[in-house]
């Protein structure tokens, strides 16, 4: 085929209403030109942490409008929002399988190209990491304080599926999905470095794992803790073994009659 043909079809003319609106002249120029790539997969890589970018940017757009629809106690719409989150959090950990498709010696050539860079100076991580505190005050003030009303009664002793305990399960949802975010990128780590190997920072990739021992709303955790110890509680530290129920035996079948 033509390369250069299709290469400038690629980018198109940016004069088309379509284009013009999605501004594609400027996003399509946010990549290197093939002739400055490294390797082919280096677009591949560029693409995915760009994109990665603009999810996390309507991501924490989005949880902008969830901290004010709760403020307002507009439970529902707080719930639509949050679906949206979690599935720009699913199509962020999806997407990463991509970069699997390339062989840790073309990303070795890439990496070389990175300086001493790394995701933990990506706006839209930073900005990630730092909401969840105010989301938590939020939802402590208006479904906790605002409903005199604790964690406990709202998943146990008062449990009635109301739009407290679904927030609150929605909150625990996006820290779920930010978890299996950060470990599919630290397998994805492992798969193109190596796990012993050293940062573009110098220091070992395994103290990336310590950020995946963190939850945005340990309570959340707790309280599922707390329930099972005080359920277990009932029976002690250790409960009797189940005993089968006898099953009953069949009646045996009636001799069939005689025509005689």
């Amino acid at each position: 085929m033509n390369r250069t043909e299709y290469q400038k079809i690629m980018r198109g003319a940016g004069q088309l209403d379509y284009e013009i609106y999605l501004n594609t002249e400027r996003l399509l120029a946010c990549q290197k030109e093939p002739e400055d790539l490294c390797n082919p997969d280096e677009l591949q890589f560029m693409i995915v942490h760009q994109v990665e970018e603009l999810w996390m940017k309507l991501m924490a757009t989005t949880l902008l409008d969830i901290d004010d629809e709760m403020a307002a106690r507009n439970s529902f719409k707080v719930l639509t929002l949050f679906r949206r989150v979690h599935m720009c959090q699913e199509m962020m950990t999806t997407q990463l399988t991509l970069l699997e498709t390339m062989s840790p010696k073309d990303y070795q050539e890439i990496r070389l190209r990175l300086g001493n860079g790394s995701g933990q100076e990506s706006p839209g991580f930073r900005v990630l990491l730092k909401m969840p505190k105010d989301l938590w005050r939020t939802y402590t003030e208006v479904y906790l304080e605002g409903g005199e009303r604790t964690l406990e009664q709202i998943y146990d002793s008062e449990y009635s599926h109301d739009d407290a305990y679904m927030i609150a399960e929605a909150l625990a949802e996006f820290d779920e999905q930010f978890q299996k975010f950060r470990n599919a990128h630290m397998q994805l780590i492992y798969r193109s470095i190596g796990v012993a190997a050293n940062s573009l920072k110098g220091r070992p990739v395994e103290i990336l794992n310590e950020g995946m021992r963190q939850k945005f709303f340990p309570d959340l955790w707790q309280v599922r803790a707390d329930m099972t110890d005080r359920w277990g509680g009932t029976y002690g530290k250790t409960r009797d073994k189940l005993t089968p129920k006898a099953v009953p035996k069949a009646a045996p079948k009636a001799a069939p009659k005689s025509d005689a």
